[in-house]
């Protein structure tokens, strides 16, 4: 079991913090002054490494973090002009997300901390997306708590009320699949490898969104779960009646328009839902993880917020992959409580945002 947070801390952080993020196919780090600004970040894609099979092979991925970490740990100080002597904390995800990768970059990190008696914060992953939209310049007036995120992912979908530091609320979520998820597997379906979302918002804005009428599911219902799975399906069903041979490729421009279309009306309704569960308590909706870097999908949020008199707060697409300044930063927002965690703090395959809660 991991030893008790440590909650002794002073408020104020005593130098630099630096972040690493090592939960899936990116190898990140980055770091951040000790008021939360960006002195140097770095992310390395793995995607050759996996995109032969389709998919991030665990195994794969966390040899190339442990390939890489040194490297980009190093690049990254001499960018920012420091030495790790100047260091005040080292922040690494530790869940949830793929073991190999998580203990990669947690051993990495408490390396750094035990040899420079530096403090240490095992951030969620997911905290970490949440509290992005508090970065320092980010948002004009900033982002107070309380907020509505909504998390859009390759393997998470959810709408959580952020109440603070460690205090979320999960409102609703996918009773199967994410929709980075369904984007990636009908992207192979089309014939346009992985992963598929990216490729498959290209091909839709030369697609005509009425050809195909795709199910919307959950549209409408109480509340603000989601379900993508028998969308996947009904376009994997179009595709296999289709003449066998190569796909025109306005035929699949038309099938990843309506496809996109479908996601983004389903968003766009299960988060107006949220947003009614939280009207008089917030006005803010932050948009975070690598589906809110798909632009149909943020002018759909977009309209939605404004209609009910929410403001949408989307991060530079940089910001919205998995990165390592969202890491470093809610490791500030952590060591600003007071909130540091012993080196013997195991990382977590799972870890749902509500485990944080004291």
């Amino acid at each position: 079991m991991p030893s008790p947070v440590n909650r002794t801390l002073p408020w104020a952080v005593p130098g630099p913090i630096l972040g690493i993020e090592s939960s899936c196919d990116e190898t990140a780090v980055a770091v951040l002054n000790a008021d939360g600004h960006i002195l140097a970040e770095a992310v390395l894609s793995q995607e050759r490494h996996h995109a032969p099979y389709g998919g991030v092979v665990p195994e794969i991925a966390a040899r190339a973090h442990l390939a890489h970490l040194p490297v980009l740990t190093r690049d990254v100080l001499t960018r920012a002009s420091l030495e790790i002597s100047a260091l005040g904390a080292v922040a690494a995800s530790a869940g949830p997300g793929l073991i190999g990768g998580l203990i990669v970059g947690s051993q990495f990190a408490k390396g750094l901390v035990i040899a420079r008696g530096l403090s240490y914060v095992a951030v969620n992953h997911l905290e970490a997306h949440a509290l992005t939209a508090r970065l320092p310049g980010l948002v004009e007036g900033g982002a107070p708590f309380p907020y509505l995120l909504l998390l859009v992912s390759g393997g998470h979908c959810q709408c959580v009320a952020v109440e603070g530091v460690g205090r979320y609320r999960r409102l609703g979520a996918t009773v199967d699949d994410a929709a980075g998820e369904a984007f990636d597997k009908v992207g192979k379906l089309l014939g346009l490898g992985w992963p598929g979302g990216p490729a498959l918002e290209r091909l839709a804005s030369g697609g005509d969104p009425r050809r195909f009428a795709f199910p919307r599911p959950m549209l409408g219902r109480q509340g603000c779960d989601f379900s993508f799975s028998g969308l996947k399906t009904a376009v994997a069903q179009t595709v296999a009646r289709l003449p066998a041979g190569a796909m025109p490729i306005q035929l699949a421009a038309d099938i990843a328009a309506g496809f996109q279309a479908a996601v983004t009306d389903v968003l766009a309704d299960r988060v107006s839902h949220a947003m009614a569960m939280m009207r008089g308590t917030a006005s803010l909706l932050v948009v975070a993880g690598g589906v809110a870097a798909n632009q149909a999908v943020r002018g759909a949020l977009n309209r939605a917020a404004t209609a009910h008199g929410f403001r949408l707060v989307a991060p530079p697409i940089r910001l919205c992959t998995d990165n390592a300044v969202m890491v470093a930063w809610a490791g500030l927002e952590r060591l600003r409580l007071g909130l540091a965690d012993g080196i013997d703090f195991a990382p977590r395959p799972r870890w749902p945002l509500e485990a944080l809660a004291p």
